[in-house]
């Protein structure tokens, strides 16, 4: 008897609000959400050229990243290539790439490489690469000497790469232990 009774004051109530409604009130149907709007897709990382000089080995992309980080509202994507290598860790290459020029009218080019963060011939490696907010950091290591053997970097350096007044401006971290 105690639940009729809930349930009818319940339905009592319901009514009610319905009831006193404002006479303005009107019911809309539920629209659905604009489909969003299409954006640029970015470049393939394993698409491109990269000025890396293998031989006869080919170009491996370890790490790749992509967004917007130039504000123009379209993608890049951040690649690091290095050799392939059956043994050891070649030094490695860090490339931003834009999709290739349509100016050129060519349906199916390559994305072209707009800038370089680190050649390898400068002999280092990229343990970490991420894209945050339009900033690239990368984990790089190197070596202190020719004595120290290609399998064991000794050397670690944090640093980030962001554009700034129509460049990307790099930013090394401190060296740890150092602050």
């Amino acid at each position: 008897m105690h639940w009729i009774a809930t349930a009818l004051a319940l339905t009592a109530v319901v009514g009610g609000s319905a009831a006193l409604q404002p006479s303005d009130a009107t019911a809309t149907p539920d629209r659905a959400a604009p489909p969003p709007a299409q954006t640029a897709s970015a470049p393939d990382a394993r698409a491109a050229a990269y000025p890396v000089d293998c031989g006869r080995a080919a170009v491996d992309v370890v790490q790749h990243a992509s967004g917007d980080l130039d504000g123009d509202g379209r993608p890049e994507t951040v690649a690091v290539v290095r050799c392939h290598s059956e043994l050891g860790t070649p030094p490695s290459g860090i490339y931003v790439i834009a999709p290739a020029s349509n100016s050129a009218g060519k349906h199916g080019a390559k994305p072209r490489v707009v800038s370089t963060f680190l050649k390898p011939t400068e002999g280092m490696s990229v343990q970490r690469l991420t894209l945050r907010d339009a900033t690239v950091s990368a984990t790089l290591l190197g070596y202190s000497s020719q004595q120290v053997p290609r399998c064991c970097p000794d050397l670690e350096r944090n640093v980030n790469w962001r554009w700034q007044e129509d460049k990307f401006v790099l930013k090394a971290m401190p060296l740890p232990g150092s602050v």
